[in-house]
């Protein structure tokens, strides 16, 4: 499974960015598909994940109410909307994808890793 993330850039608080995840390969579209986040001197952090089906979504506690995860298969994408960005979103976000049900993304490994792309939040 391939996997290419775009959309970051910059944005001031308050405003809203898309991400967008292309996946590729073989049964690339029965993997849950998620995306990570590394700040600059922190480790890497679960940020949402949902199903292969587009169901049963989850999130981080930082984002809740802010970011929505949704996937389209016919055109093997998942997208993450974020809205009403504060600084502390800025990141290398990280599309991932990975065999187990979203519940279990905020432990455990992932199949596999996109590219990151960066997301910048000015105040």
């Amino acid at each position: 499974v391939q996997l290419q993330a775009s959309g970051g850039g910059l944005v001031q608080a308050g405003g809203s960015l898309r991400l967008s995840c292309g996946a590729s390969g073989r049964a690339s579209d029965t993997y849950a598909t998620g995306w990570f986040r590394q700040a600059p001197g922190r480790e890497r952090e679960f940020v949402t994940a949902i199903s292969w089906l587009g169901r049963m979504p989850v999130y981080a506690d930082s984002v809740k109410g802010r970011f929505t995860i949704s996937r389209d298969n016919a055109k093997n994408t998942v997208y993450l909307q974020m809205n009403n960005l504060k600084p502390e979103d800025t990141a290398v976000y990280y599309c991932a994808a990975r065999r187990s049900p979203p519940a279990q993304w905020t432990s455990g490994g992932v199949d596999y890793w996109g590219k990151g792309t960066l997301v910048t939040v000015s105040s």
